[in-house]
């Protein structure tokens, strides 16, 4: 590697770049074959982190930097490369050995990079590139997808106005990765601030992709081998959570936007404060097809739980999870006055009441009913919550259920021993969904 270096000294920063990804390929390729890869191969990653990503080795080595036509140039040329490779383990293995961060001074260069070439193969529907950083997002810490996907949506939401329609298109041509995509964004805006709340473009473009297929967010899940202990610091297997945050806690953190923005007069004008509603009212909407469409998901959970024999055994709806959103609820209640939120906060319970009841019926929430009564014992009063933390405090095991078969909520009256109990409410995979959501 020492005498690739020298000879790519010599050469301008595009054509060394170049050079570097000929070298990495038959390197890489090679390895494969003798099956004998190792990914972080210290010669390798130097010569990609040097002349690639253009981080100097040398204190009072100058690096050689490219210019926007030149970096503009890399990316094309990096597009192509992924685009012509036929082997897809030498491609995920070649993404890999650039993009992976190494934890050090490189890896804001490695993230910086792999944005702009992800945006690029956005826009010119590069399907080989989106498929490899869909995998990325699936084997890199979470606190990296989040800037991938930041960058993404400042590009397509923000910098340029009216792309958006780029990033719908890649629902037909990569599902895999609008999977991956949407667990991240999901991740970044958490609804925690009023900077949190996902851009509106961001807010139709997911709603409509999974409205279209609600198995979309499902994917990664079903085609993962699920090992006993899942990774800490990574993307969630599925989105469903990040989305149950999104529909619970919209009426309020829209509230709570509506607030201040009268408050800091950014609506101070009368046709301001009109479009301002006018909005909010298209994003409860959409939010409210999003809350139908994860409470579909739910059901079609339970099915595949059952087919890879985890029902019962794997939540991927956590508690702890559902702890923290029911914090959140409260002190955005308490942020709000309750006493000027009823009817939001009366949405925000309502579709939480929901979501709980059917994903502890689908089986991807796995918590007894008497460690929900006191998690949500805090909560304002809410009928339809109330109806669904009443079950009896000992549930059955979840393995014993027949699949497709709804636990009860209520045991039968004790004044009427001779009655038999109502039977189980049945769902039937593939009938379409028979409750409407709560608007």
């Amino acid at each position: 590697m020492s005498d690739i270096r020298h000879s790519l000294l010599r050469r301008d920063a595009l054509s060394a770049a170049k050079e570097v990804l000929y070298h990495l390929d038959i390197y890489l390729s090679s390895q494969l074959q003798n099956a004998s890869l190792s990914v972080g191969d210290k010669g390798c990653t130097d010569l990609l982190e040097e002349f690639i990503l253009q981080v100097p080795k040398e204190r009072n080595c100058q690096p050689k930097r490219l210019n926007s036509l030149q970096e503009l140039q890399l990316l094309e040329i990096m597009c192509n490369y992924f685009q012509e490779q036929s082997k897809d383990s030498v491609r995920q293995v070649m993404f890999s050995t650039i993009f992976s961060p190494q934890g050090n001074k490189a890896d804001d260069s490695r993230i910086t990079l792999l944005g702009k070439l992800v945006s690029m193969a956005v826009a010119v529907c590069r399907v080989p590139v989106l498929e490899c950083a869909a995998t990325w997002l699936q084997r890199t810490p979470a606190v990296y997808c989040v800037r991938l996907a930041r960058t993404l949506v400042e590009d397509y939401c923000s910098l340029l106005p009216g792309s958006i329609h780029m990033l719908k298109q890649i629902f037909s041509t990569s599902s895999r990765f609008c999977c991956q995509f949407i667990t991240a964004v999901t991740a970044l805006y958490d609804l925690s601030s009023d900077d949190l709340i996902p851009p509106n473009d961001l807010l139709e473009t997911v709603v409509s992709w999974i409205f279209e297929d609600p198995r979309l967010i499902l994917i990664i899940f079903l085609n993962t081998p699920i090992t006993a202990n899942l990774p800490i610091g990574f993307l969630e297997l599925t989105s469903i959570t990040g989305l149950i945050r999104w529909c619970v806690k919209a009426p309020l953190a829209y509230k709570r936007r509506k607030k201040s923005s009268l408050a800091n007069g950014a609506t101070g004008t009368k046709m301001g404060k009109e479009n301002a509603l006018g909005v909010d009212n298209d994003c409860h909407t959409l939010y409210s097809k999003l809350h139908l469409s994860v409470l579909q998901v739910l059901i079609l959970l339970q099915v595949h739980l059952t087919e890879k024999n985890l029902f019962g055994r794997l939540g991927l709806v956590l508690f702890d999870h559902v702890v923290s959103l029911v914090e959140e609820i409260n002190r955005l209640s308490e942020e709000l006055n309750p006493l000027n939120v009823a009817q939001e906060m009366e949405l925000s319970l309502d579709r939480l009441a929901q979501a709980l009841q059917v994903a502890m019926a689908s089986g991807a929430l796995l918590c007894s009913r008497e460690n929900l009564r006191t998690v949500c014992s805090r909560l304002p009063h809410n009928n339809l919550l109330q109806l669904v933390i009443s079950g009896p405090v000992q549930q059955p095991s979840h393995a014993a259920l027949p699949p497709g078969f709804y636990p009860h909520i209520h045991t039968p009256p004790l004044a009427y021993p001779g009655l038999p109990a109502h039977p189980v409410q049945t769902f039937i995979p593939g009938m379409t969904f028979p409750y409407r959501p709560i608007h």
